[in-house]
């Protein structure tokens, strides 16, 4: 049986062959799209790490601060000691401009011995940084006031970095050197990661660094988890004490939740588009799979009636001109799958392999069932060609 079929398609190997090409390409925009999908999901499974609601951030021009370090240190004291004083606001924490959903990056290298990890995300972080977001801490502690005295400065890292230097031993104690090994730091603990890209998006390797003195006369960033009575009217009062405190510089007050809906929303625009294309292409590849078995039953309205007057059921008509359809698609689907297996092989995108490969089995089955769905009633219809009727035409 499938040699016959063979056969009569390698006969008609010229008229195929579009079809063929059809298929394959989209087998790969199809593998392309569900590659995202699944990458995205996976990501958008795992826990945010963080407790966004009610958090706002603060950015604010420091130019009028003082630049000396004594009285840089007694401002942003005095400042955090007044905004904890408001029944309005339960955590204060100073950070650098990459806090989550922002749209600032900083990346650093760190070494283990002879082992370099690149692109490791530092956020520096004030001593209730983590009270502010709600971050787990799933090892050791978060920073103490008391570790500014501390000969090796400590830091605290996420399980994406610790997983990568350690594998499941544990961190804390162990040190890190800088990237150009000036200087060590001390890991005091884990947290949970964070997805500050999004929800859809990894969060990657993280450590966090203590706000020191040299950094916070340079700081402009402020993150406030507030309570559920910080209304507009609040808002506005504290956009006023604060534009006081900066001599009226520049200031400015976000959600963080907006901040996170704008990260998503830039994820999902470019997928979104991505598979309206996709679905177009689809469209044409279903009207063509669907255009040619139509074409081929016309031509063929002789051998099918010949074989349904030599006794042939039309079932059997049916299930040959869908068996040939599918033929042609595991022909397309085997040169596809070589091309896709190429990604998980070679780490392309440093994405993890199960991505590639459940984006693999969902392509087939979708192509399949295409296939079957744009096959099934050009067969019926061919079976439906009464023997006498197509023997008369010829």
């Amino acid at each position: 049986m499938f040699k016959h079929l063979y056969k009569l398609m390698w006969n008609k190997r010229k008229q195929n062959f579009l079809l063929l090409s059809e298929i394959l390409v989209s087998f790969l925009v199809i593998f392309a799209l569900f590659s995202f999908l699944v990458y995205y999901f996976q990501n958008y499974q795992k826990p945010k790490g963080l407790d966004y609601e009610r958090v706002w951030t603060v950015s604010y021009d420091n130019r009028q601060v003082s630049k000396q370090l004594d009285s840089a240190r007694l401002f942003y004291d005095d400042l955090e000691r007044s905004l904890k004083a408001m029944p309005q606001i339960r955590e204060v924490a100073y950070t650098s401009a990459n806090f989550p959903y922002s749209q600032s990056v900083m990346n650093t290298n760190v070494s283990l011995g002879d082992k370099v990890i690149n692109s490791v995300n530092r956020y520096v972080s004030g001593i209730d940084y983590h009270k502010v977001l709600q971050m787990n801490l799933t090892e050791g502690r978060w920073f103490y006031p008391e570790d500014a005295a501390a000969a090796i400065k400590p830091i605290v890292i996420n399980e994406t970095l610790k997983a990568e230097a350690f594998g499941k031993q544990s961190a804390v104690g162990r040190l890190f050197d800088n990237h150009d090994k000036t200087s060590r730091r001390r890991i005091v603990g884990v947290v949970q990661d964070v997805k500050v890209e999004g929800d859809y998006l990894p969060s990657g390797k993280a450590m966090y660094t203590p706000l020191d003195t040299t950094d916070i006369k340079w700081n402009s960033f402020i993150l406030l988890k507030v309570t559920e009575a910080a209304d507009a009217n609040f808002e506005g009062k504290l956009y006023k004490y604060l534009g006081q405190r900066f001599n009226n510089e520049r200031v400015e007050i976000t959600y963080m939740k907006d901040l996170r809906t704008a990260k998503n929303e830039v994820t999902l625009i470019p997928m979104i588009i991505f598979m309206i294309v996709a679905g177009f292409l689809i469209i044409n590849v279903a009207l063509g799979l669907f255009g040619v078995l139509w074409y081929n039953i016309n031509r063929r309205r002789s051998e099918i009636g010949l074989r349904r007057a030599i006794g042939a059921s039309s079932t059997s008509v049916s299930g040959q001109l869908v068996s040939e359809s599918l033929i042609l698609a595991t022909l397309s689907i085997i040169v596809g799958c070589f091309f896709a297996l190429q990604f998980p092989l070679l780490h392309v995108f440093d994405v993890a392999a199960n991505v590639y490969l459940y984006a693999i089995l969902l392509t087939v089955l979708f192509i399949y069932l295409l296939v079957i769905a744009c096959s099934v009633y050009p067969g019926k219809q061919a079976a439906a060609i009464h023997p006498a009727t197509a023997l008369h035409e010829e």
